[in-house]
This record gives structure tokens, C-alpha cells and sequence, in this order.
């Protein structure tokens, strides 16, 4: 039998949606090192990064509509946490134990036709 490969469709946004953020950093002189990092079964990091001395953890979220909230009001205490725990088994895999870290997040709306209606960048989202 043959194995079909289903995209659904809020895969394909989600991907549109990394993909998009990483030119969005790069263009604001951001070095993306990593994107979609596995570390066991926490799950991933959409993207890790380099702006200046920081290594920057960065959670993309993209949604088609305001239906429901604004996309980085996904990224709950829950979420928080985990993304955390990923960023530092990262940091462990890579030996890195003095490095300057920050959590940014960034928002994405792209509407039904696939462009971009908006774009935000929320730095240090995790902080204080």
C-alpha cells in the first residue's frame, strides 16, 4: 500500500509562517542558526538565533485570522515552560553554559490568499 503525505493546512501556515520570521530576523540582522531544533520528546524551537552577543530562542506563531486572539497570546505560562526546557537541553547539546540567552516571539497574520497582514516582533517575550 501506498503512504499518501497529507499536509494539512494549518502545517502549511505554521511552515509559511517560520519561514517567513526567518527573513523577517535576517533582515533585521538577526544569524539564524537553527530552525525547527528537536531536543527529545519536549518537542521543537521554531527557530534559535544570533543578534549581537544573545542567543535568541524564537516561538513563531501565524494565524489566518483574529478569530480568536492574537497569535502570541498562544504562547501561554504552559508553553512558556517547555520552550525553556528545550532552550536549555539546546544549550547542554552544545556545551554552552556562559552565553547571554533571551525568548522573542514573533506574531504573523497572513490572510486566506497566503500574504502577510502583519508582522510583530516581541522581544524578551518572556521577561519580566
Amino acid at each position: 500500500m501506498k503512504k499518501l503525505k497529507v499536509r494539512g493546512k494549518r502545517k502549511e501556515l505554521g511552515q509559511k509562517g517560520e519561514e517567513t520570521a526567518a527573513l523577517y530576523l535576517r533582515r533585521k540582522g538577526y544569524k539564524i542558526i537553527e530552525q525547527n531544533y528537536r531536543y527529545s520528546r519536549l518537542g521543537e524551537i521554531d527557530l534559535i538565533a544570533q543578534e549581537g552577543k544573545d542567543l535568541v530562542f524564537v516561538e513563531v506563531k501565524t494565524r489566518s485570522s483574529l478569530s480568536f486572539a492574537e497569535p502570541e497570546e498562544a504562547v501561554n505560562y504552559q508553553k512558556q515552560k517547555r520552550i525553556i526546557k528545550l532552550a536549555q537541553g539546546y544549550l547542554l547539546n552544545q556545551k554552552l553554559d556562559q552565553v547571554s540567552c533571551r525568548f522573542d516571539v514573533v506574531s504573523i497574520i497572513i490572510d486566506q490568499g497566503g500574504k502577510i497582514k502583519s508582522i510583530k516582533l516581541i522581544r524578551d517575550a518572556f521577561g519580566e
